[in-house]
This record gives C-alpha cells, sequence and structure tokens, in this order.
C-alpha cells in the first residue's frame, strides 16, 4: 500500500515530550546502546528481552520483588522461555496504586441512558478490600475461580481487582449471552462465586437477567456464592435465585480493613479468556498476572502514550479482551471510562458526546464502528469540542485507509490514529501505535515493542514483501500459562506452535508495508482460496463498503464443480435495491481495485449479517450455511437468526 504523505506527523516537541522517546533515552544512557529511533529501539527490545522487560518493570515502578532474572531462555524454545521467574507480585496491588489524592476518580460509569457514576481512588481502594474480604469469607482463595455475567459495570471491575489481590483467578462474559453460551464457557472453569446484574439497557430496551441467572446458578454445580449487582434497580429482586446476595450486602456494612494482596509468581494465573467458540466449544485461554501487567503497560505507557490524570475510554464488553486491556489503564494511573449500552443509541454521536463531556484523552473503538459512522456522514468536528483527545485507537478488524481519511478528516486533524491488533489469545497486541512517527492511511505503525513480528510464506520462510501468516518468532510475557483442561498442552501447542515448527502463528493474513509498518488483511483461516489464490476477505469488504449503497458486506467460498468460488452478501442501505446495475458496479470496482480473482461468482442482498459476541463478524458460520454444513455452537453469535438469510438462496444454486 503506498501513498504521496502521511495524514499526521508529530511535531518534534511532541516526539520528545513522549513516554517512548523518554524509555528509549533511558535505555540509550544506561545500556550505552545507539538507538536513534524507535525502530532501533524495537530491534534492541527483542534482541535484549531480559534487559527490556526490565526496564518496563522500572520505570513504570512496578510494586513487588522482580527476582534476578528478569528473563531464562530455558531450552531456547518459545515454550521454554520463562519472563521473570524468581518475582514476587500482585497484579491488584499494582493496578490500584493510583495518585496520592484519593478523591481523583478511577473509574467514571456511563450508561446509554445517561446514567453516571464516578468512584474515586479512595472508595476503589475501599470496595476492594470489602470484596476481598467477601471472597475470603465464602472461602475463596488462590487459584479458585471467580466467574462474572456481567454488563461494563463498575462491581466489575471491583470483583476482578478482589479477585486478583487474593490471588485466585477472573473471567467474565457479557450480559448478553445466553445460558448455553455462559456455560459452554463457566462450565468447563467451575468457578466458585459467580457475579451477576439483575439486568441491562440496549437500544433503549431493557433485559431483565434474573430469570436467566436462576437457570445459570442450577446448571453450575461449582458456584457456592450467587453476588448480583443492581444495574436496572437499586435493590433487585433476588427470590428466582436461592441463596444470591446483593453486591451492597457482599460488600458488608463495616469498613473493612485495608486490601492485604497476596504476592504470587510472575506465572501465576489471574485471568481466563475465551475463544470466540465458532469452530466449537471455546478454549479457556489461561493468562500470568505479570505478563498481563507488564505486556499492558509497555502498550499503554509507550505505544499509545497513557500519562497519570489521562482518561481512558474503550468501548467495550466484559466478554472482550479489551475489557482486560482498558482494566489495565489503572496502572498507568489513568482514570478508566467504563460505557455500557448501544454505541449508537440514542444518536450516532453518543460515544463522541461521551467523549467531550468527560474530557477524555484516549478514545477506543472498533474499525467497524469507524467504518458506520463514517457511512453515517458523521463530523464530530463540526459537533463536539475534543481538546483533550490525543489518541484514538482502533481493532477489532482491519482498519481500511478510509477509516483513516475518516478520523483525520472529521475527527481531528492533529490526533495519533493507532490502530493495533492482536488477540485475545495473548491479550495484547502483536502490531500497534507509535506515538513518535507518522501515520500512513491503512498502515498499523509497526511492531510492539519486544514482539518479534514477523510474515512467513507456507514454507515457513520470512516474506519481505507480499501477504502471508502473522508470526511472532520469539518469547513474549503474554503466551498463555495455556488452555484450562488441557493438562498435557497438545491442544495448545497444536493452536499456535505445530504449522511452523515452534514459532507462534496466529492465524491473521498481514504483510509489511514500505514504511516498515504493516497491513492486515483478516483472519487467514477466513481466507478465501478460489482457482487457488489466496484472498483475504477484508480486501474485498475495504473496496465493497465504500459504495454508498452497501453499509456492510460478507464473503465465503462456496463449492462448487470441484473448485471454490466466491460468494459476496451485502447489506444495503435503506431504499436501495440489489440490481444488475449494482451488481456491475461492485465487480467492476473489485476488479479495478483488487484483480479479476477478488470478484465474487454471485451476490445476494441479506438483511443482517452474523457476528461473533464481540462485534466481528463470522464467515465461517455462513461459509457452514452456504455449504450445507452444520453450524457449530451458534451460541457464540450474538445474532444466530440471521443465518436463515443465508440458507436455499436460489442465486446459489447455479
Amino acid at each position: 500500500m503506498t501513498a504521496d504523505a502521511p495524514l499526521w506527523t508529530p511535531q518534534p516537541e511532541r516526539v520528545a515530550a513522549s513516554q517512548l522517546d523518554g524509555f528509549r533515552r533511558r535505555v540509550v544512557e544506561e545500556h550505552g546502546e545507539e538507538l536513534p529511533d524507535s525502530r532501533a529501539l524495537h530491534r534492541w527490545s527483542i534482541d535484549h528481552p531480559g534487559e527490556f522487560w526490565r526496564e518496563v518493570w522500572t520505570s513504570a515502578g512496578v510494586v513487588g520483588d522482580p527476582g534476578e532474572h528478569a528473563f531464562y531462555p530455558g531450552d531456547g524454545t518459545m515454550l521454554g522461555a520463562r519472563f521473570f521467574p524468581e518475582a514476587r507480585l500482585n497484579l491488584a496491588e499494582n493496578l490500584l496504586v493510583g495518585p496520592a489524592d484519593e478523591s481523583d476518580p478511577a473509574i467514571v460509569f456511563v450508561r446509554e441512558d445517561g446514567q453516571r457514576r464516578t468512584i474515586g481512588w479512595g472508595q476503589l481502594r475501599t470496595a476492594v478490600a470489602a470484596a476481598a474480604a467477601g471472597l475470603r469469607a465464602s472461602a475463596v482463595g488462590p487459584g479458585d475461580r471467580v466467574a462474572a455475567w456481567t454488563p461494563n459495570l463498575p462491581e466489575t471491575v471491583i470483583m476482578f481487582l478482589a479477585t486478583a489481590a487474593i490471588g485466585a483467578v477472573f473471567s467474565s462474559t457479557s450480559a448478553d449471552f445466553g445460558t448455553a453460551g455462559v456455560i459452554d464457557r463457566f462450565g468447563q472453569i467451575e468457578p466458585t462465586v459467580l457475579l451477576a446484574a439483575d439486568g441491562y439497557l440496549y437500544g433503549g430496551k431493557r433485559f431483565d437477567c434474573i430469570g436467566r441467572l436462576a437457570e445459570l446458578r442450577a446448571a453450575l454445580p461449582s458456584v457456592r456464592e450467587v453476588v448480583v449487582a443492581g444495574n436496572l434497580a437499586d435493590e433487585p429482586d433476588l427470590r428466582q435465585v436461592p441463596g444470591a446476595r446483593s453486591f451492597a450486602e457482599f460488600l458488608g456494612p463495616a469498613e473493612p480493613p485495608p486490601a492485604a494482596f497476596e504476592r504470587l509468581p510472575f506465572d501465576h494465573p489471574a485471568a481466563i479468556l475465551y475463544s470466540s467458540g465458532t469452530t466449537g466449544v471455546p478454549k479457556c485461554i489461561v493468562h500470568r498476572a505479570g505478563g498481563l501487567l507488564l505486556k499492558h503497560l509497555s502498550e499503554q505507557r509507550l505505544h499509545c502514550d497513557v500519562r497519570p490524570g489521562d482518561r481512558v475510554f474503550y468501548f467495550t464488553t466484559t466478554g472482550w479482551m479489551m475489557w482486560n486491556w482498558l482494566v489495565s489503564a489503572l496502572a498507568a494511573r489513568a482514570t478508566v471510562v467504563l460505557f455500557d449500552g448501544n454505541p449508537f443509541h440514542p444518536g450516532p454521536s453518543t460515544l463522541f458526546d461521551v467523549a467531550e463531556r468527560l474530557e477524555v484523552t484516549l478514545l477506543g473503538v472498533s474499525a467497524k464502528f469507524i467504518d458506520s459512522c463514517h457511512k453515517a456522514g458523521l463530523r464530530p468536528r463540526d459537533t463536539h469540542r475534543l481538546p483533550e483527545l490525543r489518541t484514538i485507537c482502533s481493532t477489532g478488524s482491519p482498519l481500511g485507509a478510509e477509516g483513516f481519511d475518516w478520523v483525520y478528516d472529521a475527527v481531528a486533524s492533529d490526533v495519533h490514529l493507532a490502530s493495533i491488533s492482536g488477540g485475545t489469545d495473548l491479550c495484547g497486541c502483536f502490531v500497534a501505535g507509535d506515538p513518535t512517527r507518522p501515520v500512513w492511511p491503512g498502515e498499523i505503525q509497526g511492531p510492539v515493542l519486544g514482539m518479534a513480528v514477523d510474515v512467513y510464506d507456507e514454507r515457513g520462510l520470512a516474506l519481505a514483501e507480499g501477504k502471508g501468516e502473522l508470526v511472532c518468532t520469539r518469547p513474549f510475557p503474554t503466551m498463555p500459562v495455556g488452555f484450562w483442561g488441557d493438562a498435557d498442552g497438545v491442544r495448545y501447542r497444536q493452536a499456535y506452535y505445530d504449522r511452523f515448527a515452534g514459532v507462534w502463528a496466529h492465524g491473521d493474513y498481514a504483510s509489511w508495508t514500505e514504511h516498515g509498518g504493516m497491513v492486515i488483511y483478516g483472519r487467514s483461516d477466513a481466507t478465501l482460496n478460489a482457482g487457488g489464490v489466496r484472498i483475504g476477505t477484508a480486501e474485498i469488504y475495504r473496496q465493497v463498503e465504500q459504495l454508498p449503497e452497501v453499509l456492510e458486506a460478507i464473503a465465503v467460498g462456496q463449492e462448487w464443480d470441484g473448485d471454490t468460488r466466491i460468494v459476496l452478501f451485502v447489506r444495503l442501505a435503506g431504499g436501495v435495491a440489489l440490481d444488475d446495475e449494482l451488481r456491475a458496479r461492485i465487480r467492476s470496482r473489485l476488479r479495478e481495485r483488487c484483480s479479476p480473482r477478488h470478484v465474487p461468482a454471485r451476490i445476494a442482498a441479506v438483511t443482517d449479517i452474523p457476528r461473533t459476541r464481540s462485534g466481528k463478524i463470522t464467515e465461517l458460520a455462513v461459509a457452514d450455511v452456504v455449504n450445507g454444513r452444520e453450524v457449530r455452537n451458534t451460541e457464540a453469535l450474538a445474532n444466530p437468526e440471521s443465518l436463515a438469510e443465508y440458507r436455499d438462496r436460489p442465486e446459489l444454486a447455479s
């Protein structure tokens, strides 16, 4: 991908003031290295992992004992390496350091209907201490699991921190998950305590959760304690759930003693996250406390320049890894903004309304959100004052050049647009923003510090140009501890390390750019193989969704006449019909902007596109329907009813 000029170049004074450049200068001074820029710093970080991660620990002021060794190479393989093998720390203790003024806001919660709550640092520490005491009183100890089936509430953050404080393991899913989806996840990890909410709001509608909570309680025999946070009512009616207690009752009326933080090994499990589950029962991915802390500190402080007192607002649910990433911003002594509800209710500017009102400094959204704002003709720079906004992050799917253009034209001209990409598997990023370098349209700026990212061809050879598999060739701190229930580690190794003999293969389709950045083309397991040519679906979406008539698209491969042909489904704007003229324009655009191989054999209109509960479209489910296969685990989908539109389409019968 080429462009005549970058969309944004940081001024020299901004570069010099950035934490990334300050970190670079520190390394130069402390280690005597010649590191003229962030690219050189990245090379040093992967060549000297022990020195790099110790500098992250030290410069971020991590509380705990790092031990003598920051990196132990073990047998020289990725799986054999260990970071900080003698360290002792507590994740919650580090997230609760905060500023000296206890009245400063730690959390600001905003609901779609405008309800707002602010929790100061002192209040947060007190609530976490009380919740930790409640967990201990329920006989929860290190290694036990605490689960949350909740909206994006402050109570979820409090329970997470309390769980970490005592060394237990936290796991969460969003409140819109059905009972089967929750059981698929929590049933595997057997939690002892379950946090839930009485309900949630979405799009102006109220959704009661108490009835489903009773079903969950009966289906999870490991649960000894059910705690309910009042979201729809201050005092929810819990008579349907035997033995359930309100969150206030769980915290207790008395002033709790200060929280006692269990300092545990670096590799002690802190969180369990879940794969999407679109191909079977979700994998339970176990993440280590020390890895999460250091990885998020490095990404937020260095790549996103998050500072003490900043206000970090990432639109996420509790079922997405970005929720864990957002909560970690507390470790940077920033205020965390939680939003729960529909980001387009009561209007398309809702998130920008929140950003303006709360003077947000980092706004995080999905690429699909940016595309939707673009399609809706939104221009926040004309309607909102956002002088404090320094960084906009985008993730969840590839952000095309048009999305970059929209941000700089319609939101702010002097903002760092940090497109980032990683995954639940590592609860962090492989590639991300760089506040010291220019932003080019359609490009992620470069690899994250400490991450030996590369692109491989099918033979496992590095590609300097062209599309291939995104890999990481050296160890990093958030490689999972493993999968829950995978005692011999076979499933874990098969998931990431078997394809390229011990190298982490992430399953994304990517290429390097001439500027040292990267373009992500979407999941390689969703790559189309038409006539033997591999095509990333994101390439098709990027072109088709630029047409004003097309709101969204999804492309899959249909097995046909011994080969595979591309089928494109489009969701159209109101009042638009998919006629021969529009089909011709779609095909012409793909032929001219991509290649003849990208042109679909069939194009059909739909009114909805299936997506996972974290908002990602799911080509695999549509491909199963189109090819007459059983769709596995529809509970992982937010809108499984949409699949009915894709069955028995006459357009696909010839």
